[in-house]
């Protein structure tokens, strides 16, 4: 169970290989600001940095032809903050945790952005005790699974990307979206979306809880519709796909 915000002496964690040389670090990495001064937000502030610099440094290293765009990507999904929560319990630092009784009472512990934050706040912990190859060393270490795991870069683009690219690369305008029906109370909102790409293809029309979401349900209707159709044998790009699908729900 997390502890309140009572110190004790602390120098290392399950899972991280290090040992802290100024015990008072870690403490201050793992203690949120619910237990009033001394805690990690400036320790994670620096984690941060320091964790998009190794990172971006690995993927560079080890995807020596892959462009900027999907670089970023790729690091976008190491350092995004469910990656960071998901790390962050497999090494049970929830357990470790300083919160205040509210936090404790309310399950702070559980909470996927305390959890990353503290996670960025432990790396920049080990910068400042043991300097930058340490601190490096150990993103290294922790992150080594999930970077030789990494898909390739094009099935992280989302599907308004991914439809974008494909009407570019066969000479097409860039699609256009609609809110054609917005339902429901405030807290229950229904957003109906159409995607539109000219008279290549009849609409495609999704449903979500938000206007992002059902864009990004319609454009993957539409992506799927046509990158059938531009499969070679199928289509030419000069004809329409309005009948290899009506809309879709």
């Amino acid at each position: 169970m997390s502890k309140d915000c009572a110190i004790d002496s602390l120098q290392t964690l399950p899972g991280i290989d290090y040992r802290f040389r100024d015990p008072a670090l870690l403490e201050r990495a793992l203690t949120h600001r619910s237990c009033g001064p001394g805690h990690y937000e400036r320790l994670e502030f620096l984690g941060d940095s320091l964790l998009s610099l190794v990172i971006s440094e690995q993927l560079y290293c080890r995807r020596p032809h892959a462009p900027e765009g999907d670089l970023s990507r790729l690091r976008s999904r190491l350092v995004r903050d469910v990656t960071l929560a998901s790390i962050a319990r497999e090494l049970d630092l929830g357990e470790h945790l300083r919160l205040g009784a509210g936090e404790l009472k309310s399950g702070g512990f559980l909470r996927e952005s305390i959890l990353a934050d503290v996670f960025e706040a432990i790396i920049g912990a080990i910068f400042l005790d043991g300097g930058f190859a340490e601190a490096r060393r150990v993103v290294c270490e922790v992150f080594e699974e999930r970077l030789e795991s990494l898909p390739e870069a094009d099935t992280l683009k989302d599907p308004k990307t991914r439809l974008q690219e494909l009407l570019q690369a066969h000479g097409h305008e860039l699609p256009e979206y609609e809110v054609i029906e917005e339902s429901g109370a405030d807290h229950a909102k229904c957003f109906r979306v159409e995607c539109r790409v000219g008279g290549l293809s009849a609409p495609a029309t999704a449903e979500a809880a938000s206007r992002r979401k059902a864009e990004q349900a319609a454009a993957k209707i539409m992506h799927d519709r046509l990158n059938e159709f531009f499969r070679p044998g199928r289509g030419n790009g000069h004809t329409t796909a309005r009948n290899s699908g009506e809309r879709e729900k």
